[in-house]
């Protein structure tokens, strides 16, 4: 009877202290249903890791052993005994505790510590059963497996695009009878009327003045050519980024920026996600092909991490843990590279040079594994019909000379130039974008631009071919078989009077190589077109990248650095032809041999202007002669790229995809910055002089409606726990989100818990009275070992641990006593100050 009694009157009372403490409670806004409403589809899909679709349990992240008991603890206080213990009401892991949200980073230290623990579970298991042995044998197989699903697809959709692209791009000037879906090349391989004078001309294509007005030749058929070809390239340009703007706005840009960014830890959500990857690479397809300066390749890096992303999903340990995720997408960014070049071994560098931020042993192999996989994948598909994998095969058969080196420094020194001030004036161009009335258009700036590009791109031949074709066609060495106008090379010996080569060459030249060659009037005719285009290139490329629509840049810079190559290399071809007794080329260039090969020097400029413009080194190197096949020319490479990187980081240390980083605002902290200045901890942490008390949670005796007053009065991230408000030594930290989802899945599932309910972050409860409310303990979200330095830490070293450890939050002490708080913002903040930049520029927390 006693029983009954007590349990009504703690029904009753518990009842009404629970109305009147919602009603009071500071916080009933912030709720764990407010922490995530999905408004559209991309938002279920993880961009950067943490899947917050709670409708679905199976991608719920997993918790630590310690959360579920800690969550466990919460309950009543035994009246009966007085001892303090605590009913388990909630045994099940609580949705959501240890995901993080949307512009958040995540917290690398507790990613590994999870990971360890459920890898040391999975391992003490393996032992009892069957079951368990064959599901640890899974696990550790799963990253194989999923690298080569990786590579599998990646490597299809490459393959695609690229077939795709090529398609489109000749779709504006042509159709093929035989198979519309034919491209140019494809639909006169088996032509049997082809001329070596017009090699690409065949019955079975017709240009738009061919099917339009059934001529090929005059102006009208050249009025109605320009016409189709401007009317295509805008038609493209307007899908691209109607769709762009439509279905997927993370689609537009190169992505490498914001790849950079997440693997950091940053959590950008949807931008990997599978809508993104639908709209990206269709509207990729239709943005290289409209013309404009732009490439698919650094857009494909983007495309691998959003299928790795995806197939992330199908295997718990990575959908469930930020950090292993970030690993796979570190090895997605090395097959993005290897499908978009060829270049299995240059993807694997450039990940681990350029874009990762965390690239431990194991990911550099399966990186390899899965960039092999998918260029085996391309070139099963043999998207480019040349049954090799490189983009552009080249075959140089004169060996460079020692003296080529300063033509070769003086590229180094254009691609410098060339990048700081292409970064420099493309950064202005984009804040423009960014401030201005501009931005408000992105439809009429893209079909702006498109239609620009194309009304000066047609008349020029150089300009009106695809920027791969371009490039292709500058680093061809001339052949007795070659028709291009940079092949127009005439002599008495080498050229009849009708300029058909003589059967007396073709019975001397074994090699297939014009030996003595003066330049013809198609060379002098070639060269004013490549200034034109080069100068072109150069202003409409600042203007392109950046756009709504997928841009990448290695393809632009690569034109602009082969263009600038190939009329050095021209240059200098002639000069020691003409001035074999000079005394720079006397020793090693004689009459009658081929001494320079332009060729060379196109892929040298275009390899240090696309170094001046990414400062990529080593993995540049590799790219190029993976690229070419130019294993022989790895000196002149680097050469030329060390170079261009010394000249480019005197004029601006950063890089582009930097630069962007810094422009959008992202909370990046760049490796390979220096910090100089000799600022200590407590002059970056906050609390400042100026500033109000540092918010702190004690260990016991705060209520529920307290800490949520403390939730609703500020908008910090966490909060650290100390023993008392007096005493200020430090416990522990606790994480906003993780209260939130905890205090509310109090509230809901356990009978009692009212504002007035006591919180305790102690493992043992001390006794409570019997007719208090129940108490809830919260021990298991508590970090007891977050990172802490002492006042007097220099923010030199400070600045290295949070890079080296991809902290989000340092806790700053002074004799065990807690001072302050340094979080990656505050890092990021002090030093745009002292670099005497805007500090409110980092947009995110």
């Amino acid at each position: 009877m006693f029983r009954y009694w007590k349990n009504l009157y703690r029904k009753y009372t518990s009842n009404n202290d629970r109305g009147a403490g919602m009603d009071n409670a500071g916080y009933c806004n912030e709720t764990y249903e407010s922490l995530h409403n999905p408004a559209s589809d991309d938002e279920l899909v993880d961009i950067a890791g943490a899947t917050l679709d709670f409708s679905n349990t199976e991608d719920v992240p997993p918790l630590d052993p310690e959360y579920g008991s800690g969550y466990g603890n919460t309950g009543y206080s035994n009246g009966m005994t007085g001892n303090g213990k605590l009913m388990d009401l909630l045994d099940e892991p609580v949705p959501g505790v240890g995901t993080y949200e949307d512009f958040n980073t995540i917290d690398w230290v507790r990613e590994k510590s999870k990971d360890r623990d459920r890898h040391r579970e999975i391992t003490s298991k393996s032992e009892q059963s069957t079951w368990a042995l064959l599901h640890s044998i899974s696990d550790a197989f799963s990253g194989w497996l999923l690298m080569l699903l990786i590579g599998l697809m990646s490597g299809a959709l490459a393959g695609c695009i690229d077939i795709s692209a090529h398609w489109l791009t000749d779709l504006k000037e042509g159709v093929c009878l035989s198979g519309f879906w034919f491209n140019h090349e494809h639909c006169c391989w088996g032509s049997n009327q082809t001329t070596f004078q017009e090699r690409d001309k065949c019955p079975q294509w017709q240009s738009w003045a061919e099917l339009l007005g059934g001529s090929s030749e005059g102006a009208a058929a050249y009025i109605v050519n320009y016409l189709m070809f401007m009317l295509c390239a805008l038609l493209f340009s307007f899908l691209a980024v109607i769709l762009v703007r439509a279905f997927a706005p993370y689609a537009c840009g190169s992505g490498i920026p914001e790849i950079k960014t997440i693997l950091s830890g940053f959590i950008i959500r949807g931008y990997l996600g599978k809508w993104t990857l639908i709209i990206k690479t269709i509207t990729l397809v239709l943005a290289v092909s409209s013309g404009l300066s732009l490439g698919k390749e650094g857009p494909l890096v983007h495309v691998a991490c959003c299928c790795a992303n995806i197939l992330c999903h199908l295997f718990t340990k990575y959908r469930q843990n930020e950090a292993k995720r970030r690993e796979v997408l570190s090895a997605a960014a090395a097959v993005g590279v290897s499908v978009a070049f060829g270049a299995p071994i240059g993807g694997v560098l450039f990940s681990l040079e350029e874009v990762s931020y965390y690239f431990p042993l194991k990911t550099l192999w399966r990186s390899f594994f899965a960039a092999l996989v998918a260029a085996f994948t391309l070139r099963s598909i043999n998207p480019f019909g040349n049954s090799r994998l490189v983009l552009f095969y080249v075959e140089f058969h004169t060996p460079w000379h020692m003296v080529e080196l300063v033509p070769f420094i003086l590229l180094g020194i254009f691609g410098g130039l060339w990048g700081a001030l292409f970064i420099r004036a493309n950064i202005a161009w984009c804040r423009r974008r960014k401030t201005t009335r501009l931005g408000h258009y992105p439809v009429l700036e893209v079909l702006v631009v498109t239609g620009i590009t194309a009304l000066l791109s047609f008349p020029n031949s150089y300009t009106r071919m695809s920027g791969s074709e371009l490039i292709s066609e500058l680093f061809n060495d001339c052949s007795l078989l070659d028709s291009s106008q940079l092949c127009d090379y005439n002599s008495s010996e080498n050229r009849s009077d009708s300029g058909v080569f003589s059967a007396s060459l073709t019975d001397r030249a074994f090699s297939n190589t014009l030996p003595d060659r003066p330049a013809g009037p198609g060379v002098y005719t070639a060269l004013w077109q490549l200034a034109l285009a080069l100068f072109f290139k150069m202003l409409v490329t600042v203007v392109t990248f950046g756009m709504k629509v997928p841009s990448g840049l290695f393809i632009p810079s690569m034109a602009v650095g082969a263009i600038a190559g190939r009329l050095l290399g021209v240059a200098m071809e002639q000069m020691a032809l003409n001035h074999h007794d000079w005394l720079i080329v006397k020793g090693w260039c004689s009459s009658g041999a081929d001494c320079i090969t332009p060729g060379l020097y196109a892929m040298v400029g275009a390899a240090a202007c696309l170094g001046g413009v990414t400062r990529m080194t080593i993995s540049l190197v590799v790219i190029m002669f993976e690229l070419t096949g130019g294993l022989e020319y790895i000196v002149p490479l680097m050469a030329a790229i060390m170079t261009s990187k010394w000249v480019a980081d005197a004029l601006g240390r950063e890089g582009i995809y930097e630069a962007h980083i810094r422009l959008n605002g992202y909370p990046f902290l760049e490796t390979k910055e220096e910090y100089e200045h000799k600022t200590l901890a407590q002059d970056v942490m906050r609390p400042r002089p100026s500033d109000p008390l540092l918010v702190v949670l004690t260990q016991e005796g705060m209520s529920v409606g307290e800490i949520e007053g403390v939730m609703a009065d500020t908008d910090y991230s966490g909060f650290p726990v100390v023993v008392s408000q007096e005493s200020q030594r430090l416990v522990g930290f606790v994480l906003r989100r993780d209260l939130v989802i905890s205090l509310d899945n109090a509230r809901k599932r356990q009978e009692g818990v009212v504002s007035a309910s006591l919180v305790f972050f102690l493992e043992h409860v001390p006794p409570q009275p019997f007719s208090g409310p129940p108490v809830v303990k919260l021990r298991g979200i508590l970090d007891l070992s977050p990172f802490t330095v002492t006042d007097h830490t220099p923010m030199a070293i400070a600045l290295d641990i949070f890079r080296k450890l991809g902290l989000r939050q340092c806790l700053v002490t002074h004799n065990g006593r807690l001072l302050g708080i340094i979080t990656k913002k505050d890092i990021l903040k002090h030093m745009a100050q002292m670099s005497n930049r805007d500090p409110d520029s980092i947009l995110f927390n």
